[in-house]
Formats: C-alpha cells, sequence, structure tokens
C-alpha cells in the first residue's frame, strides 16, 4: 500500500519518486487480510488517488505561489520513508492516505494513513520528504562564520532547495563582500539566512528619506534614531522634528510608505 501511496503522490505532483521498503505492519495487515479484503487493498490505488487529490493539488498550489522563482523551475523528487516498526496494525479493507491540517509538502514532512474500513479504525503518520533540486551557489571548500565571501570562493551546483527554509542564494552580487553569519559546509547551498545583513546606517547619521506612494516619490533627509539594518524598520527624524519608520533600502537611504 505504501508504493501504492508514493505513486498516487508521484502522479499528482508529476515527480520522479524514490520508495523506500515498506513497514512490515502494514505489509503484515495485507496479508493477514481476507481474499476479499487483498482484492480490494490491491485496488486501493484508485481510491487513494480520489481521497488524496484534492488536499494535494491544493498544497502543490500553495507551494508554487510560496516559493522563490527558482524553486518554481525545481526537479522535484518525493521519498517516502517508513511507518515506526513497532506498529501493530489491525487488517483493513481501505486505507486512505490524506494531508494532515496545516502540513506544508516540502523538505521533511508526512502525509496521513487511516483505516476507513476494517475491524478496528486506526490512524498513522507516514514520514516523506520532498526534495527540490535546483541550482545555487554553493563554497566548494566551505568557511567559517565571520568570513568576508568573495566572488572567487563561490561556485554554482545543483543543491537540494527544500533542504532549509531560508531561500538559497543564485546570484553573486547578492553576497560577494558580505560577511557569514554562521559555518557553511563543503558545497553546502548558500542560503540567505547564512550571510550577516547589512547596516546601511547607524543612529545619528544623516538619512535620505523617500516616501513612496502610487504615481509619486518625495524625497527629503534627517537623523537616523535607530540603526539601519537590513530587513529590519527603522526610526528617522525627519528636519521638522516628526519621527518616520520606514525600510533600510541603501547605503544612508530609507523607504516609507506616507
Amino acid at each position: 500500500m505504501l508504493r501504492a501511496v508514493a505513486w498516487t503522490i508521484a502522479f499528482l505532483l508529476g515527480v520522479a519518486v524514490s520508495v523506500l521498503p515498506a513497514n512490515a505492519a502494514v505489509a503484515n495487515s495485507a496479508a493477514n487480510s481476507t481474499a476479499g479484503t487483498t482484492h480490494i487493498a490491491s485496488t486501493a490505488s484508485a481510491d487513494a488517488t480520489n481521497a488524496l487529490e484534492p488536499a494535494l493539488m491544493e498544497q502543490v498550489k500553495g507551494l508554487a505561489l510560496a516559493r522563490p522563482a527558482e524553486a518554481a523551475a525545481a526537479r522535484i523528487e518525493v521519498v517516502v520513508g517508513q511507518l515506526d516498526p513497532r506498529l501493530h496494525l489491525a487488517p483493513c479493507e481501505r486505507i486512505e492516505p490524506y494531508v494532515p491540517l496545516n502540513t506544508r509538502l516540502w523538505g521533511k514532512s508526512r502525509i496521513g494513513l487511516r483505516c476507513a474500513r476494517g475491524p478496528v479504525a486506526w490512524n498513522v503518520y507516514l514520514p516523506v520528504t520532498v526534495k527540490a533540486w535546483g541550482r545555487a551557489l554553493v563554497l566548494p571548500a566551505g568557511a567559517a562564520a565571520g568570513t568576508t565571501l568573495a566572488e572567487a570562493d563561490l561556485a554554482e551546483a545543483e543543491v537540494d532547495i527544500a533542504e532549509e527554509p531560508s531561500p538559497v542564494v543564485a546570484d553573486v552580487r547578492l553576497v560577494a563582500g558580505r560577511v557569514l553569519a554562521q559555518s557553511v559546509r563543503p558545497g553546502q547551498a548558500l542560503r540567505q539566512s547564512h550571510v550577516k545583513a547589512r547596516q546601511w546606517f547607524g543612529a545619528g547619521d544623516t538619512v535620505k528619506i523617500v516616501a513612496l506612494g502610487e504615481g509619486f516619490s518625495l524625497e527629503g533627509s534627517g537623523q537616523a534614531i535607530s540603526n539601519g539594518i537590513e530587513g529590519q524598520t527603522a526610526r528617522v527624524r525627519t528636519e521638522n522634528g516628526n519621527v518616520v519608520s520606514g525600510t533600510p533600502s541603501g547605503e544612508r537611504r530609507m523607504e516609507f510608505t506616507p
């Protein structure tokens, strides 16, 4: 049945699937069933497809919207794991796979299996790993935290984009000259969380303030009250004494929407 579930996932996602050995508990469940039960289990793939398709397709649509652009064209692979070998499941005439609530099919995840027709109702979770193979930057030799990255240190390679939640970096211009916030293993995909955020200005600096609106752009200046860290909100006091909050966007520059 687990193999049928794996191929169901593969069909719905349109992906290649590596299938690990099925759990003995499920195999024993089918083996100990009656002839009629075995026949139903052998045709369960169609039932599984019908049961799993709506939830999976919603997940796939969500992933397409949430993934960064480089992940959208990635080669997807689903690796199906094994159930806990200590499980002893009762025979079941129809096993239904489903996606648990709030589960994201990306990286390490899981799907549910429940007995929809049998003497004992049971529900278990099957681990799955969704991999997305795509091009990104790596450090072939690795590097320690605090290292300033140079273009010569970086290379492009195929990596599993879904292995970690932070987006991968594909453009060397975005990280050359940046400092590593943590150590990176040789060949590990370089991710946005691996490099320290840039500080565009410090508290007390004179900062250009850019007000952006629909169809207009206004510029002024002021004195920074807080440090201007990339990705964080900063505060600047304008020349007339007002305090505005915005997003640091460049060297001594902050943008905000009125």
